[in-house]
């Protein structure tokens, strides 16, 4: 028995335009998928397909600045505001009052905000590696979580996330070296996770020290592709994309820090979250570790209605891991009936 079909959509107004993938019956339980840097709604072809078996509409939107979707050409049109309200009206757009969030990366703080601010729209919420009331609350914030016997602060002042202080600091000498090989940037960038690097500094943590990425200026280093998490087809699509877009949206959702601060504090009844809550941590994800470090407590005590589980893949879970996302999903909406 072969799988459904995935079909192509986009939702144009004169606000904004969002391309989607979408699979299965159009009257079915709604399930949006939302992806991450530097990513596509092509991240959840292992999911889009297996949900829509299921009887569910599944539907991933290429997010604002990739792929197929608008691109801008300032820093603040990617501050979450804007994005929740293009998730909003895709909603709308597909004659539903509320759906299943699910988030990855970027991805995450979206539906984190969905959740936090239109709980009336989601009748659940689950989230891969980035746990709730984190990044929406600012850089400064998650710098306060960070585990310090890995990161001592006179050395890493923002432990993991120096990554995300350098694209403040030189935002050029972040994003040129990655448009000049889209190709290899991805390539590089799709890695399954390993045991190897617990309690070691993560190459997140080592950008502001060297000066970029692979050092100043430098472009990505030719690196084997990793079968495991993405395919020569996947690949391309992706390279493809930030080719012709260009990494200044992808990389510009880090650059509204303080404005997504603000937009958190507006959540409803303090941000306090009662619907159902999924979060899958990745156990070998050191930059969003949320196994050991203290990163997850605030979405602990956020959270009324929350499941926990790990996952033993690095940071890119629903592609190299897809069965088990799958299946901790599946039991996640079955038992609390979505």
């Amino acid at each position: 028995m072969s799988l459904p079909i995935v079909t192509e959509h986009a939702h144009k107004t004169d606000r904004h335009t969002t391309f989607y993938l979408a699979s299965g019956p159009v009257d079915g339980p709604l399930m949006i998928f939302v992806h991450g840097w530097p990513e596509l709604s092509i991240s959840w072809r292992h999911q889009l397909p297996f949900f829509a078996a299921m009887g569910y509409r599944a539907v991933a939107p290429d997010m604002r600045g990739y792929g197929r979707s608008s691109i801008y050409s300032e820093h603040g049109d990617y501050a979450q505001r804007h994005v929740v309200q293009d998730m909003l009206e895709l909603l709308e757009s597909l004659g539903r009052d509320s759906a299943m969030w699910v988030g990855h990366d970027w991805g995450s703080p979206v539906v984190w905000n969905l959740a936090s601010h239109h709980p009336e729209k989601c009748r659940g919420v689950a989230s891969l590696c980035v746990p709730y009331a984190t990044i929406e609350r600012g850089l400064d914030f998650v710098s306060g979580l960070v585990d310090r016997k890995v990161y001592p602060e006179s050395e890493f002042p923002y432990g993991q996330w120096e990554y995300m202080r350098f694209y403040e600091e030189n935002f050029a000498g972040a994003t040129e070296p990655m448009d000049a090989d889209p190709y290899n940037m991805v390539k590089l960038a799709f890695r399954k996770g390993s045991p190897e690097g617990a309690g070691q500094p993560t190459m997140t943590g080592m950008v502001r020290k060297n000066g970029g990425w692979f050092g100043p200026g430098n472009p990505a280093p030719d690196m084997p592709r990793d079968d495991d998490v993405v395919g020569e087809y996947e690949l391309s699509v992706y390279a493809s994309g930030l080719t012709r877009n260009g990494f200044f949206g992808p990389n510009s959702w880090y650059m509204n820090h303080e404005a997504n601060a603000r937009y958190f504090s507006e959540a409803v009844d303090g941000g306090k979250l009662s619907l159902p809550v999924l979060f899958l941590a990745a156990r070998y994800d050191y930059t969003c570790e949320s196994v050991t470090s203290p990163l997850a407590e605030p979405m602990r005590e956020l959270c009324s209605n929350l499941t926990e589980h790990i996952v033993d893949s690095g940071h890119w879970m629903a592609q190299e891991r897809p069965l088990d996302v799958n299946r901790h999903l599946v039991n996640w909406l079955v038992t609390n009936s979505l």
